[in-house]
């Protein structure tokens, strides 16, 4: 399946809607169990790229939408600045063909180059596909929570995996700087 990655851009918000709303209603990845309205997805959209932090689109030959991705901020408590949390969805015929691969490498190397030390991926319903493709991107599990969710009639189990961006905890981060200045006051 050949794409292209690009900016995800406000056009897009009706197609990634409709991406999330197949994952809310047949997946585990999202917790979430009434799909959100394309309002309220364009805007999730425009305050993860107001603050700055990468959203990127998948495009197929055709110009369809395949999938996309973006990094968020952890929690937002400011010490946590360093650290973004990774979200990766893909239409289901996507899957599996090296999509989700392409769109983690590319937002790890904005992070890395945005200054963020840390990524994080919380991975509902402890998806073995999500877990394989984070390892083979040099995440490690760093913690699995049992029972966290309940969703199409069963418990779900979250797992939690971690990697370093650029120089990680080696160095102190320059609080002037992006994402230093992402919580002031």
């Amino acid at each position: 399946m050949s794409f292209r990655l690009r900016d995800a851009s406000q056009a897009d918000i009706p197609a990634i809607a409709d991406i999330y709303r197949e994952s809310v209603l047949n997946g585990v990845a999202s917790y979430e169990i009434v799909p959100p309205s394309e309002a309220e997805m364009a805007l999730r959209f425009s305050t993860i790229i107001s603050q700055q932090y990468p959203y990127i689109a998948a495009i197929g030959t055709d110009g369809t939408l395949l999938g996309y991705a973006y990094a968020s901020a952890f929690r937002t408590r400011p010490a946590y600045r360093w650290m973004v949390e990774d979200s990766i969805y893909l239409v289901p015929e996507a899957r599996g063909r090296g999509i989700g691969k392409a769109l983690l490498a590319e937002l790890i190397e904005r992070c890395t180059g945005l200054g963020f030390r840390q990524m994080t991926a919380v991975i509902g319903g402890a998806s073995p596909a999500s877990i394989a493709l984070h390892r083979k991107a040099g995440f490690e599990e760093v913690g699995l929570m049992r029972g966290t969710g309940y969703k199409h009639g069963r418990w779900l189990d979250t797992m939690l995996m971690q990697r370093g961006l650029g120089e990680g905890m080696t160095t102190d981060p320059d609080p002037s700087a992006y994402p230093g200045t992402l919580f002031t006051g």
